[in-house]
């Protein structure tokens, strides 16, 4: 056994050090929660940051910050990356996955693009990410553990808040610039915003689920190849979908094609009853069709500091509580022979 677990019988009268890779809205808001957690087994030892003069939430004690990552890294017992990205983040938790200790992430972008880096450490349970996909609502868990039982038919999720929350505006009459530099005012959208209008941001998370519950050997590039995004969208064609009884959204898609599974990403036309139309706003939603499980629909918050934090605690006490992170499935699953799948309308 690896990992965390056998360090902790040396450290079960102290508390665990966890390392913070970042401060933002996630890394704020998880200090927060901590802060108010009595007999947790851990405390909050150091946070890396790249500007220690910036304002931050009461929640963020200064004395933690630092710009040094071997001082996070060395100093710590279990490494949180909420910063995100190929990069540092990447480069950190790798290290410290090496050194044989635990990580929790939620860098969906690290996880689809360099899976198979990560792959020796999934084998050993070392790597806990349920707030990678859709925050603080569950999905992780169940596709790996009890849908795995059941041969994976398809899969269609609505994953990402911002694009959700510029539909609504165009379905509201306004156009896309003024949407989306509104989604950037109020924080949804970063200053360049090209992950989540170009689908990207879907597209991480629909690998990172399509690996669960489907095949571990999906590529990256399958899905970003197949992926498109909401900025040529404009009112007028919202409007005409929705005369005709019909709502725009930003669907990720795993289905069987031919001897092999799709994955996409694109603007789809959902009907009035399916569903996935609850999921607006902030609002994420999955649903798995399965053999002999039937229809599935997990929904909840896919976004925002306070559930995405909550769910990085969740992974945070599983591995103090010496419980395994996700592993990934030892083979692909069968694709389903004459199988009709849901056909979604795309979005021309």
């Amino acid at each position: 056994m690896h990992g965390i677990l056998p360090r902790m019988t040396s450290l079960e009268h102290s508390t665990v050090r966890v390392g913070l890779l970042g401060a933002g809205t996630v890394g704020s808001a998880l200090m927060g929660l901590a802060s108010r957690r009595r007999d947790s087994g851990f405390q909050v030892s150091q946070v890396l940051v790249q500007d220690l003069k910036k304002s931050r939430p009461a929640s963020v004690a200064k004395e933690l910050l630092t710009l040094d990552p071997d001082e996070v890294v060395s100093n710590s017992d279990i490494l949180v990356d909420v910063m995100g990205g190929v990069g540092l983040a990447t480069k950190l938790t790798l290290r410290f996955l090496e050194s044989g200790k635990t990580v929790v992430t939620a860098n969906k972008a690290a996880l689809a693009e360099r899976w198979s880096d990560f792959i020796p450490h999934f084998a050993e349970g070392r790597i806990h990410f349920e707030a990678a996909v859709m925050a603080g609502t569950p999905v992780v868990g169940p596709l790996w553990q009890v849908l795995r039982s059941s041969q994976p038919l398809e899969l269609h999720a609505i994953l990402n808040g911002t694009c959700n929350y510029i539909v609504g505006q165009l379905e509201a009459g306004i156009s896309y610039p003024e949407a989306l530099a509104e989604a950037q005012r109020l924080g949804f959208a970063e200053a360049d915003p090209t992950l989540d209008v170009g689908g990207y941001d879907t597209a991480h998370k629909l690998c990172l689920l399509a690996r669960l519950g489907f095949s571990p050997e999906l590529l990256w590039e399958s899905v970003k190849s197949d992926t498109r995004g909401i900025n040529h969208l404009t009112p007028m064609i919202i409007r005409e979908v929705m005369e005709q009884g019909g709502r725009v959204r930003l669907v990720g898609s795993v289905v069987p094609r031919d001897e092999s599974w799709r994955l996409c990403v694109r603007p789809v036309i959902l009907p009035e009853d399916h569903p996935l139309i609850s999921a607006s706003g902030s609002k994420n939603g999955l649903l798995f069709r399965g053999d002999p499980v039937g229809e599935v629909l997990i929904s909840g918050p896919g976004a925002g500091g306070g559930p995405t934090a909550s769910a990085v605690l969740a992974d945070i006490e599983a591995v103090v509580q010496g419980r395994s992170g996700p592993k990934q499935p030892t083979f692909a699953a069968s694709v389903p022979r004459d199988y009709s799948f849901e056909d979604l309308v795309e979005l021309e």
